[in-house]
C-alpha cells in the first residue's frame, strides 16, 4: 500500500518538535522537521511558558512538512498547565508555568472547603501542588482579574488545537490531569469546583482521543492523546496485558493500564492516579520526578564550568563502586530548579548516608533512586489494583539511559524492555492513523511497535536487588 504521512507535534518541558510519521502498512518511518526549544521566563516574580515561541515553531514544522501531503496533524504537551481565553476568544496573560510558586498552600485551601477523600473521590487524581485546580484556586484566592474576564479554560494543548483549527474543546486525556474532572460521571466535576469557586462555564466540550477537530490550511487536525505520557503508553509494544510501563523523561510516569478509575480508600492512601487513555483505557500511575534532577545536576555543573554528556554522566555512573546512597527523588526540595547536587549532598547528610561528592557519585545515587523509586510504586500500584506485573516497558527518551534500565530490572526484580525512544510521537501518530483507518485498533497499533527492531531487554539480577 501507499505510504500515509500524519504529523506528530509534541512538546515537552525542555523542547518541542514536530515529526513527519509514514506508515507503509507494517512499520513506521520517522522523520524530524523541526526542532525548537522550550525555555521557561521569568518575569516579575512569576515563571511562565513562552506560547507564542512554541506556537511559532509548530507552524514552522508545518510548513516544512506540507511538501509530504500529510494526511493530518496531532498534538500533544505536557499537562495541567493551561490557558484562559477572555470573551472574544483573544488569550489572557501567558500561560504560568506548573513550577511557579503561586500554588504554594493552596492544597490546603482546598482541604478546608472540600475534605481530600471527597476530592479523590470525584476526580481520582493524584495530589501534587501544582495540579490545575490549585493553580485555579490561586486565581480565586488572589482574585484575579484574569478569572473574572475569562469565557474559556483550555489546556495547553487545546489551546494550540483551538489556534489551528478554531475549536474550543478539551481533550479527554488531558483533561483528566487537572484534578477537575469527574471519571464516574464523564465530564468535568462541577460540584468540586462550584465549592472551590472555579467559574465552571468557562470549561468546554470535553472531546476524546481520535477525535476530528477541524483543519489547518486544509490538513484535518485529529486529537491524539494530547497528554504526551497518554499518547506514549499508546505506543508501548506490549504483547500480552499484564505489563507495567515507565515513561522516562523530564518526569517518570510510572503505572499500569486499567479498564476504569480505582478510587478506593487504598487507592487514596497511595496516593495514586487515574489519568485517562486511549480508547476507554485509564493509566493507573504514580508520578516521579525523573531525569528532571539529573537535568539539574548536568546544568549546575555547566554553569561552574563542567560540560558533561548525559552519556559521560552514566560513564562516570557506571564506574562508581561501593554503597550508594538512595534518596526520595519526589522530596519537595527537588520540584524548583537550582543546585541540585548541594541538594542532594545536604538530604543524604541528613539522613546519614555516605555523602556523594563527585559527579559519578551523585548521577549513580540519581539512578539508583530514581529505580528504587520505580520499584516502590509499582509495590503499591499492583496492592491497589490487585493485578500481577511479569514485564516493565520503559519508553520516551529515558529509555535511552541504560544503566538505569538495568538497575530498574536489578531493583525491581523483572525484566525491563526499553523504546521506543520516540514513543510520545509515535503513539500520537498512532491514534491518528487509527482514525484515518490506516490501522484497525491500538491491539494492532502495538504489534507495529513491537516489530520495531530499537527495542532492547534487560534482565533482572537478585543478588544486586538493593533493599
Amino acid at each position: 500500500m501507499a505510504q500515509k504521512t500524519v504529523l506528530a507535534v509534541d512538546i515537552g518541558a525542555e523542547s518541542g518538535r514536530v515529526m513527519a510519521v509514514g506508515f507503509d502498512g507494517r512499520t513506521l518511518h520517522l522523520e524530524e522537521l523541526h526542532r525548537f526549544p522550550n525555555t521557561a521566563v521569568s518575569a516579575h516574580h512569576t515563571l511562565y511558558w513562552d506560547i507564542l515561541h512554541l506556537w511559532r515553531g509548530i507552524q514552522t514544522g508545518i510548513e516544512k512538512g506540507k511538501a509530504l501531503r500529510p494526511a493530518s496533524i496531532g498534538v500533544d504537551t505536557w499537562g495541567v498547565d493551561f490557558a484562559l481565553l477572555d470573551r472574544q476568544d483573544n488569550l489572557i496573560g501567558n500561560p504560568v508555568h506548573y513550577r511557579d510558586g503561586r500554588t504554594a498552600g493552596m492544597m490546603e485551601r482546598a482541604f478546608a472547603s472540600v475534605p481530600q477523600a471527597e476530592i479523590f473521590a470525584q476526580t481520582g487524581i493524584q495530589f501534587m501542588p501544582f495540579n490545575t485546580v490549585y493553580q485555579l484556586l490561586s486565581l480565586v484566592a488572589s482574585r484575579s482579574p484574569h478569572l473574572q474576564m475569562a469565557g474559556t479554560f483550555l489546556t495547553i494543548p487545546d489551546l494550540l488545537n483551538f489556534w489551528l483549527t478554531g475549536v474550543k474543546v478539551c481533550e479527554f486525556s488531558n483533561a483528566t490531569t487537572t484534578q477537575l474532572f469527574n471519571p464516574g460521571d464523564g465530564r468535568w466535576a462541577t460540584d468540586l469546583m462550584a465549592r472551590l469557586d472555579i467559574p465552571f462555564t468557562i470549561f468546554p466540550e470535553i472531546v476524546p482521543p481520535g477525535t476530528r477537530l477541524g483543519a489547518y490550511e486544509g490538513i484535518p487536525v485529529i486529537a491524539p492523546a494530547c497528554h504526551d505520557t497518554g499518547s506514549a503508553v499508546a505506543a508501548v509494544p506490549a504483547r500480552t496485558d499484564n505489563f507495567a510501563y515507565i515513561s522516562s523523561g523530564t518526569w517518570s510516569l510510572v503505572g499500569l493500564e486499567i479498564d476504569r478509575p480505582i478510587l478506593t480508600a487504598e487507592a487514596l492512601a497511595a496516593n495514586v492516579t487515574n489519568e485517562g487513555g486511549v480508547y476507554g483505557t485509564y493509566r493507573l500511575l504514580k508520578n516521579v520526578a525523573g531525569l528532571w534532577i539529573l537535568q539539574q545536576c548536568r546544568a549546575q555543573w555547566a554553569a561552574e564550568g563542567q560540560t558533561y554528556s548525559y552519556a559521560e554522566l552514566v560513564q562516570m555512573a557506571r564506574e562508581v563502586e561501593g554503597v550508594t546512597a538512595v534518596f526520595n527523588p519526589n522530596d519537595p526540595l527537588f520540584l524548583p530548579p537550582g543546585d541540585h547536587p548541594q541538594r542532594i549532598r545536604e538530604l543524604c547528610h541528613q539522613t546519614g548516608q555516605p555523602v556523594p561528592e563527585t559527579p559519578g557519585e551523585v548521577v549513580r545515587a540519581v539512578l539508583q533512586s530514581l529505580a528504587q523509586a520505580y520499584r516502590q510504586v509499582l509495590v503499591e500500584l499492583t496492592a491497589v489494583s490487585g493485578r500481577t506485573i511479569s514485564a516493565i516497558h520503559i519508553v520516551g527518551g529515558g529509555s535511552q539511559n541504560e544503566l538505569l534500565n538495568q538497575l530498574t530490572a536489578h531493583a525491581t526484580g523483572l525484566p525491563v524492555i526499553a523504546g521506543p525512544v520516540e514513543a510520545t510521537i509515535i503513539g500520537n501518530a498512532l491514534v491518528q492513523l487509527i482514525s484515518l483507518g490506516e490501522i484497525a485498533d491500538l491491539t494492532q497499533a502495538r504489534q507495529v511497535v513491537a516489530g520495531m527492531a530499537e527495542l532492547k531487554r534487560y534482565e533482572p539480577n537478585p543478588v544486586m536487588r538493593h533493599e
